[in-house]
């Protein structure tokens, strides 16, 4: 039985040796431990009132509160193989009073094959207990292996949702607007699919579908004005950020920047009329994971500014400007495989290390 470590910020006062700062271009911040122990950990989201939650790939959901890491019970059932498992937690605006909260995971589809879900579920955080599971999406994916799940969920500003997904391995698929491979889907809370999506009533076209032709995208997040972007791992030196627009197709495998693992050229090269261009794009790859867009609340210099894990080069992308340009990389012990950045509500930035088993939290030293 595994055994978690809790150390509540509050608390780390008495324990500097918990605490060390990292360097950045506003200057040290101090970054502080808050639970370690963790099993290929993947996503975390805050509760109102206190309290978080963290999804671990193999199946299990944690609900951290008041110094204690509890495993929530009622979590559907998951597929783990590969890069897929319980993967993204979601926690609309609403939680205070409808307690509902939203997973993706990967499992066995309806007609075969593993894909991308997404259940919605009301959390009784006493009982650490989730009510009425209920799965409001599957993916209408072909994909057997245990690769390019995405997945991402976002709440839109109009409460829709938005949920990324993978070409789960078989590149062409993304470009065939039949199935939802390597596309970014838009749902309402109830899974049905919203009147104003580009592809509603479209014969032959999966109406849920918001944009197409991505290859994996793991990290999504809303800027101020209310606009999706997505981070989404590419081949070799081909990593992007990508502006998120209705009905836009991003070209892969068509078009990419970089190459395949093999050495060949991707497609018919890096631009093609009618696909899209990343804002930005990394060479060579850093294997990006979830992306946070900052408030400014507690470093106001990052205000709109971009933050993207890294799962190769164990670090933080910073990134600001226009256009978009990287402008430091944020390192140190605590950012070995980093799979998540999260802003807290008080505005500290909270880190999910996967090569850690770790969640860190920095904030102004």
């Amino acid at each position: 039985m595994r055994v978690f470590s809790v150390v509540l910020w509050l608390v780390l006062a008495a324990a500097p040796a918990q605490a060390q700062d990292l360097q950045t271009s506003a200057g040290p911040v101090r970054v502080e431990t808050v639970l370690t122990g963790l099993d290929v950990p993947w996503a975390i989201a805050f509760l109102p009132g206190g309290g978080f939650l963290v999804t671990e790939r193999e199946g299990d959901l944690l609900l951290v509160r008041d110094g204690r890491a509890r495993r929530v019970r009622g979590v559907p059932r998951v597929r783990a193989q590969g890069q897929g498992g319980l993967l993204d937690v979601m926690v609309p605006r609403d939680h205070a009073t409808t307690r509902e909260i939203f997973l993706t995971f990967s499992k066995r589809l309806t007609g075969g094959g593993i894909g991308t879900a997404v259940a919605a579920a009301r959390l009784d955080a006493n009982r650490a207990r989730l009510d009425v599971p209920r799965v409001i999406f599957e993916a209408a994916h072909v994909g057997r292996g245990g690769r390019h799940f995405g997945s991402r969920i976002v709440e839109a500003s109009d409460g829709t949702l938005f949920v990324t997904l993978g070409d789960r391995g078989d590149m062409d698929q993304a470009q065939n607007l039949a199935n939802h491979n390597g596309t970014v889907v838009r749902i309402n809370r109830d899974g049905s699919v919203p009147a104003d999506n580009p592809f509603v009533n479209r014969p032959g076209v999966r109406p849920e579908i918001w944009s197409w032709g991505h290859r994996n995208p793991q990290g999504a997040a809303l800027d101020r004005s209310g606009t999706l972007w997505v981070a989404e791992h590419g081949p070799m030196g081909g990593d992007e950020i990508n502006r998120i627009r209705k009905g836009a197709n991003y070209g892969w495998p068509v078009i990419g920047h970089g190459r395949h693992y093999s050495g060949a050229r991707i497609g018919e090269g890096t631009h093609k009329a009618g696909m899209e261009q990343p804002a930005f794009y990394w060479d060579p790859s850093i294997a990006p994971s979830d992306m946070m867009i900052y408030s400014g609340r507690l470093w106001p210099q990052w205000r709109g500014h971009f933050f993207v894990g890294s799962l190769k080069f164990d670090m933080i992308s910073h990134l600001a400007e226009s256009p978009l340009r990287e402008i430091e990389r944020i390192a140190g012990p605590q950012t070995q495989r980093i799979r998540d950045v999260a802003e807290a509500p008080d505005g500290s930035i909270w880190i999910v290390s996967e090569g850690n088993g770790a969640i860190y939290r920095m904030s102004p030293r």
